[in-house]
């Protein structure tokens, strides 16, 4: 009887330490797709003030709008989106990252917004730009979700990633994207810190005489790269159409041509009109690239045209290498390319 006892007491012994060394139902050992569906039902709030609570992870997106669409490959979003903004495959980005979804169903324009093929994709959550917010009731009375943004400008863009990243549960890869931003922003800082601040003409897409003013993103764009914008002056959230007059008692060191304008540093070169403009006389004439995206617009990859620009009015102080090694940085790390080999 002892020895049954004895084997008794060291079989519960046993018995015990085995049960201490299993896994405990806690947070830590949380299978991933539980932790996924703790972080719902989650409420955001969009750039129309709306609170919008999101009760399930989505699986099937729309984006009406380029900006959101970018956003959306970045997060490593774009394999859940059914449906996209037209014109998708005039969009550079698109091709070179994700060419899957040039062939996915438009819904149209912020001007012809087709809201019920939009509806017919039967998506979980749509985002669309803040012009478009007459859809944003039909849609829910359907049961679909809806997020209104409107990136026009560094603070606002900031807000969209966060927002979509909150409604979409990817905040990991969204805080990648928001860091490697902010360390291109300070890495400017200390490269141009005590540098010359050059005066810079930025000219608009449709026209040379079109400008952006100190309110609107491609203000801070060129502050960011070490230079001053000759028309921060004007306080207007819209392009502005100027004169030459007005161009010529500005009388810029640089004149940088937006990405996607309809005319090219050789047009503005050669202009009679502005034979006497330090920019034309010193030959500092320059367009933005548009090979992926229009970095001159509130887009996630916008401090690229920082950089660009950096590099055009102080090549000394950041050189072409270090330059190419950030954009391709960026494209590698949140789009899966290498921009310097396309």
């Amino acid at each position: 009887m002892k020895r049954f006892i004895s084997f008794f007491l060291v079989l519960t012994m046993l018995v015990s330490l085995t049960a201490c060394n299993l896994p405990h139902n806690s947070d830590e050992s949380t299978p991933d797709n539980t932790e996924k569906a703790s972080h719902y039902p989650i409420t955001v709030t969009d750039h129309a003030g709306r609170q919008v609570t999101i009760e399930d992870e989505p699986q099937k997106l729309v984006s009406g709008y380029y900006i959101s669409t970018s956003l959306l490959i970045a997060l490593e979003l774009d394999e859940k989106m059914v449906g996209i903004e037209a014109k998708a495959n005039k969009r550079s980005i698109y091709k070179l990252s994700a060419p899957d979804l040039i062939d996915l169903p438009n819904v149209g324009t912020a001007k012809e917004f087709d809201l019920e093929g939009c509806a017919a994709l039967e998506p979980d959550l749509v985002i669309l730009p803040l012009k478009l917010k007459n859809a944003v009731e039909t849609l829910e009375d359907l049961g679909i979700d809806v997020l209104l943004v409107n990136p026009e400008n560094e603070e606002q863009l900031t807000e969209m990633i966060n927002m979509i990243a909150d409604a979409t549960n990817t905040k990991d890869k969204a805080d990648a994207l928001l860091s490697f931003i902010e360390d291109k922003k300070a890495h400017l800082a200390a490269a141009l810190t005590g540098a010359d601040t050059p005066s810079v003409y930025l000219a608009g897409n449709s026209s040379m005489l079109s400008t952006a003013g100190s309110a609107m993103y491609q203000s801070n764009m060129i502050s960011l790269a070490g230079g001053v914008n000759v028309a921060s002056e004007i306080e207007d959230t819209y392009w502005v159409e100027i004169d030459y007059e007005q161009l010529l008692s500005w009388d810029p060191d640089y004149i940088i041509l937006a990405s996607d304008a309809s005319y090219t540093a050789e047009d503005v070169l050669a202009d009679p009109n502005l034979a006497n403009c330090t920019a034309v006389t010193n030959g500092n004439v320059y367009q933005l690239p548009n090979k992926a995206e229009a970095w001159d617009s509130p887009v996630p990859s916008a401090i690229l045209g920082s950089i660009w620009l950096a590099n055009i009015l102080h090549s000394d102080l950041l050189t072409d290498t270090e330059c190419s090694e950030m954009i391709d940085e960026y494209y590698e790390t949140f789009y899966e390319f290498k921009y310097s080999e396309n």
